[in-house]
């Protein structure tokens, strides 16, 4: 760690200028035909393993060469504890490695390999499988490996459920919702996974599998409230199979028609992985035919999530074009030159295109009178656009604008901000896809226990929608909206000074997301709000100049920021921040970019292993393969651009 008076050698003006042209180069190469731009999206294990386990369960024809690759991969990733980790070299977690085993037993590795007896080792001396995860429970009762004793209940009949009743599906988030909804299909079925090789994991289990119950309580979860939903859960154990037939069926019907209204082509319901296996398997379960179009379709669209290599194969959660092609458009913006700024408004005509301005999606339940005008973060999912990709779009569209206004992007700008606006929950916060999602003790259901099943404000996604207004012009004194939004993000840092990052690692990341939301909204650099975070993101630089932090610091305890190795993309953000706060001259600054100079590869971009997003904390963590590619070039750029200057100060809101 170093003091904020920590001397640091002068950066080199021509050497700056050669690596950020280095970078951007690098980052154009990595362009799409068409000028948008996508790159890989990587979770842990749990994803290629559900791959090759979902096409056992349908009994689809054996790839010998797909899931050779993909078993390569779930090899390499193996942890020295012998599990799977959810993050690179992370701790052991017991759902991963569960799945992991199953799918490389699957795919044909004897339990007697090395790295078999190791897993199979590490799992059974923490308890064994009875310890999975409820969605890992569904899957192991799909395969008969549990009974569906160990899940708890889940009523296709929920379908039913007025808005008023405790539970509802425009309850919970988008991801719950899409995944749960053809999950309540095959829980009524109970289908039994065809499996042809008849592989079992009864060596995981340290008792009978039969006689494993629901799963205990979560750490996060209320010993009061779990209790009474433990309760519930008991009573529909009990009454479920009394349901009327006629009210069965009348549930079921609804079940499919949500799924089929929300198919989305190959992009897939949700346009993410759970929901799509799941409607593959409910159509399966139905008694569809691999041909019916709706579970073809689907198919095809898993399939589309595949990253097939030489050596190794995996599968992706989702794609994330949206969001990359708009980040790379600020990076972009920000180097400069006409090559960039080109390339930039090719990603912007390519991004107007896909901004939703007729569906009204699940959002439009709590918000109705609100006019479509979002970006997802796929190529195509219309029901689920996100606050956060709309609001960076925005801001890429009027930042071309100010450089030469021709009114093109003006209604899309217009729109975006309509609908942003129109979403805002009523504690003053954004949230990514829902409003007013803030019936937190759904997390208390026996379902829960990752902690997940909601989409409340974060106080990432409320400073990119306070950036974005007002980056447009706002003020807290013209724009109520922007005022409940700073008041939110005043109130909701924390005493050492940092914010809580819900889609990034973590306090590195909320921190960058509200010091650039508080510097365009017009809070003095001298604000107590600001100074506390400078000297937090200053205290916490690694000797190496750069920032790192990891998944850990998600825990429930979390009781102070602990180190981690650097990255690129994290030292990237802590600089953007600083810069933010006006503290282009601080020492800290310059060794922050020294380091990202130092690290650069022959290709102008920068290695990075180490996973510095989330998909849900403490269960589901993301790496994007393109954050070290454009994060670390908008630094450098800015750091360039600011001390080019007399006002030292950024103007955008990013």
């Amino acid at each position: 760690m170093n003091s904020i008076n920590a001397t640091a050698a002068p950066i080199d003006d021509n050497v700056l200028g050669d690596r950020i042209g280095a970078a951007t180069r690098g980052l154009l190469s990595l362009k799409q035909s068409d000028g948008h731009f996508v790159f890989e999206l990587e979770a842990d294990a749990t994803i290629p393993s559900e791959y090759i386990l979902m096409r056992h369960y349908l009994g689809e024809p054996v790839d010998t060469v797909l899931e050779a690759k993909i078993a390569a991969y779930l090899r390499r990733i193996q942890g020295a504890h012998g599990g799977w980790p959810l993050v690179h070299d992370g701790p052991f977690d017991m759902s991963a490695s569960v799945k992991a085993y199953f799918a490389l037993k699957m795919a044909g590795d004897s339990i007697d390999a090395p790295h078999m007896a190791r897993a199979r080792e590490a799992i059974l001396s923490r308890g064994g499988a009875a310890n999975v995860n409820v969605f890992t429970r569904f899957l192991l009762s799909f395969f008969g490996e549990l009974t569906w004793r160990s899940v708890p209940v889940l009523p296709v009949e929920i379908m039913l459920l007025p808005m008023w009743s405790p539970f509802h599906l425009n309850k919970v988030s988008y991801w719950a919702r899409t995944t749960m909804v053809p999950l309540m299909v095959l829980a009524a079925l109970k289908p039994r996974a065809r499996n042809p090789r008849g592989i079992g994991i009864r060596e995981l289990f340290l008792e009978d599998p039969a006689t494993v119950g629901t799963p205990k309580r979560a750490p996060h979860q209320s010993p009061g409230w779990f209790a009474l939903f433990t309760g519930f859960d008991r009573v529909l154990r009990l009454i479920e199979p009394l349901s009327p037939k006629w009210l069965r069926a009348r549930a079921m019907k609804k079940a499919i028609a949500f799924v089929e209204e929300r198919l989305n082509g190959e992009d897939g319901l949700g346009a993410i992985f759970p929901p799509m296996v799941n409607t593959v398997m409910m159509y399966d379960a139905l008694g569809f035919p691999p041909e019916h179009p709706p579970r073809a379709v689907t198919r095809r669209g898993i399939d589309k999530l595949l990253v097939v290599g030489e050596n190794e194969a995996y599968c992706q959660p989702c794609v994330s074009p949206i969001w990359d092609t708009a980040l790379s458009c600020h990076a972009l913006l920000e180097a400069g030159g006409p090559e960039a700024v080109n390339s930039a408004g090719k990603c912007l005509d390519w991004l107007l295109l896909k901004q939703e301005l007729v569906l009204k999606g699940d959002w439009a339940v709590k918000r109705p009178d609100v006019r479509p005008g979002g970006w997802a973060f796929q190529y195509a999912n219309g029901h689920y656009p996100d606050l956060d990709d709309t609001a960076v779009v925005v801001m890429a569209m009027d930042r071309v604008r100010r450089n030469g206004p021709n009114g093109r992007y003006d209604e899309a700008i217009a729109r975006g901000r309509e609908w942003i606006e129109g979403m805002q929950s009523r504690d003053g916060g954004f949230a990514a896809f829902d409003a007013d999602n803030l019936e937190y003790y759904l997390n208390n259901i026996p379902f829960s226990d990752h902690a997940a099943l909601l989409d409340p404000p974060t106080e990432d996604v409320t400073a990119r929608c306070v950036s974005m207004l007002a980056q447009l012009g706002e003020t807290v004194d013209s724009s109520s909206s922007m005022a409940a939004g700073v008041e939110y993000l005043r109130r909701t840092q924390l005493a050492e000074g940092s914010w809580y990052g819900r889609w990034g690692l973590n306090y590195i990341y909320g921190t960058w997301s509200v010091l650039c939301a508080l510097n365009v909204a017009g809070v003095d650099h001298q604000d107590p709000v600001i100074r506390r975070a400078v000297n937090w993101l200053v205290s916490i630089q690694n000797a190496d100049g750069g920032w790192g932090e990891d998944a850990v610091s998600y825990r429930l305890d979390y009781k102070g920021f602990e180190g981690a190795p650097t990255t690129a993309s994290q030292t990237a953000w802590a600089l953007l921040a600083l810069m933010a706060a006006g503290e282009v001259e601080n020492p800290a600054v310059a060794r922050g970019i020294k380091y990202l100079i130092d690290t650069q590869t022959k290709k102008g971009l920068w290695d990075e292993q180490r996973y510095t997003a989330t998909g849900f904390p403490r269960v589901f963590y993301l790496r994007y393969h393109g954050y070290s590619k454009f994060f670390p070039l908008w630094a450098l750029a800015r750091y360039r651009n600011l001390r080019s200057t007399n006002s030292k100060a950024v103007g955008v809101g990013m």
